[in-house]
């Protein structure tokens, strides 16, 4: 569980000052979904800039120069990768045809099966979410293809956000929330993960919003907003099954595991337990671990019991691992 945030003014009429403390404000309210990094990413001087730390939103101070035309950012809850070591950290870098920097609330499941699969460079990145960069890299190009073939490819929750050096913002939107906003008399987009968190934003900054338009952005749906405010749409299939049987182990990647499923009747129980995994971070827990219990045959609600008691817990998964 993480958050995406940002804005894209395409008519300067909104001023710098005010931008500068939306960035802010937008920042903190997104802390509710995750406070163990955050991060931003814009363009100055024809040159994509990110700036992110291992800390809360609200320690950090987010500076965007003069001129600045838009701002993708990133609360994390740590899953994969630590937070202590900043590569892991979102917004990332990649190039493909020209700069971007993507973030990503959800967590990928086959990443390392894509690196093997599709002869992918190792990466001292260690969090799940930078396969998504490698996917689209390995086109060549950033577009509504690139991007398709990137989300078609994943298993996972997800919802992406990419911003490339021309200030073109791209959203990728899976079974992750996203909710972004229209404000014709401002000429400016509004972004975030959910209303509530844009609700606490403009109330911190004692904000009342003009009148807006709710843009919908639907699973499965591409959207770019270039520098000029034009929204374009595209669409990309969703392989949620497809996800559930590379995750038991049917297509070979779990082949060496006595793998069983004590979810199997049940989606509902699959949800929950990817919510479990997608939550191991706030207990500081890797997720692989989790994994090994679920293999071993626990059930959630016992793996969930088990993470409240850490002696517990560190008992039963070494019985686990035997």
């Amino acid at each position: 569980m993480c958050a995406l945030f940002g804005f894209l003014n395409y008519g300067k009429k909104v001023s710098w000052r005010t931008l500068q403390k939306l960035v802010q404000a937008l920042a903190n309210a997104s802390e509710v979904r995750g406070n163990h990094a955050a991060g931003i990413a814009y363009n100055h001087d024809d040159r994509m800039r990110i700036f992110k730390r291992p800390k809360p939103a609200h320690k950090l101070h987010f500076h965007i120069p003069h001129g600045t035309v838009a701002v993708m950012g990133h609360t994390r809850l740590t899953t994969q990768g630590d937070q202590k070591h900043n590569q892991n950290n979102h917004p990332f870098h990649g190039h493909a045809g020209t700069g971007f920097a993507l973030a990503h609330n959800g967590v990928i499941y086959n990443d390392r099966m894509l690196r093997r699969e599709r002869h992918l460079p190792d990466t001292p990145v260690e969090t799940d979410s930078f396969i998504a960069v490698q996917l689209i890299e390995s086109k060549q190009e950033l577009s509504f293809d690139s991007l398709r073939f990137m989300a078609e490819q994943v298993r996972g929750s997800f919802s992406f956000t990419v911003l490339d050096e021309r200030n073109n913002l791209y959203f990728v939107k899976g079974d992750s929330p996203l909710y972004l906003i229209h404000i014709p008399s401002l000429c400016l987009y509004i972004y975030t993960s959910t209303k509530e968190i844009l609700t606490q934003a403009l109330r911190s900054l004692h904000l009342r919003l003009p009148a807006f338009d709710l843009i919908p952005v639907s699973e499965g749906e591409l959207l770019r907003i270039t520098p000029d405010g034009t929204i374009s749409c595209d669409r990309f299939t969703m392989h949620q099954d497809d996800f559930y049987e590379h995750w038991y182990g049917f297509r070979g990647y779990y082949n060496s595991w006595s793998w069983t499923d004590p979810f199997a009747n049940s989606r509902s129980d699959d949800e929950d337990y990817l919510l479990l995994l997608e939550l191991s971070g706030y207990y500081g827990v890797d997720p692989e671990d989790i994994r090994v219990l679920r293999d071993a045959g626990y059930s959630y609600d016992e793996i969930e019991a088990f993470l409240l008691d850490p002696e517990s817990y560190g008992a039963e998964l070494a019985l686990a691992e035997l």
